[in-house]
C-alpha cells in the first residue's frame, strides 16, 4: 500500500489549504488515517486522525477548531482542511495509515504506512 500526500504550499497567515492523502488500496479493515507534521528542528507531532469506518475523528489541541479531517471511502482518500493558518503551522505534513487503538491514534509508531510528506509554509 502506498500513500500519496499532496496539497501543500505557501500561504499567508489566516489563509487556508486542503491536503489530500490517497491510498493505493485499503490495507485492512478498521483503518485509521492520520496526519502528522514535523517542523524544522522539532519532533514529528500528531495533528488529526479519522476512522475510515464510522468517521470518528481526533485532533491535537493546537488545531482544534481550525483544522478538519474528512474521508472519502470510495476513493481511499483522507483530507485535511486547514483554516486560519498560523506561522507555527509551518511544517512538513505526513499522512499515515494504520490500525492503532482509538485511544492511541496520536502515537506515530503505531502506523505502518506513511506518505512522502508535503510542505506547508505559512508566512506571517
Amino acid at each position: 500500500v502506498q500513500l500519496q500526500a499532496s496539497g501543500g504550499g505557501l500561504v499567508q497567515a489566516g489563509g487556508s489549504l486542503r491536503l489530500s492523502c490517497v491510498a493505493s488500496a485499503r490495507p485492512f479493515s478498521n483503518v485509521v488515517m492520520a496526519w502528522f507534521r514535523q517542523a524544522p528542528g522539532k519532533e514529528r507531532e500528531f495533528v488529526a486522525a479519522i476512522k475510515l469506518q464510522g468517521g470518528h475523528t481526533n485532533y491535537a489541541d493546537s488545531v482544534k477548531g481550525r483544522f478538519a479531517i474528512s474521508r472519502d471511502n470510495a476513493k481511499n482518500t483522507a483530507y485535511l482542511q486547514m483554516n486560519i493558518l498560523k506561522s507555527e503551522d509551518t511544517a512538513v505534513y505526513y499522512c499515515a495509515a494504520g490500525r492503532p487503538a482509538w485511544g492511541s491514534v496520536a502515537l506515530s509508531r503505531l502506523y505502518g504506512y506513511w506518505g512522502q510528506g508535503t510542505l506547508v509554509t505559512v508566512s506571517s
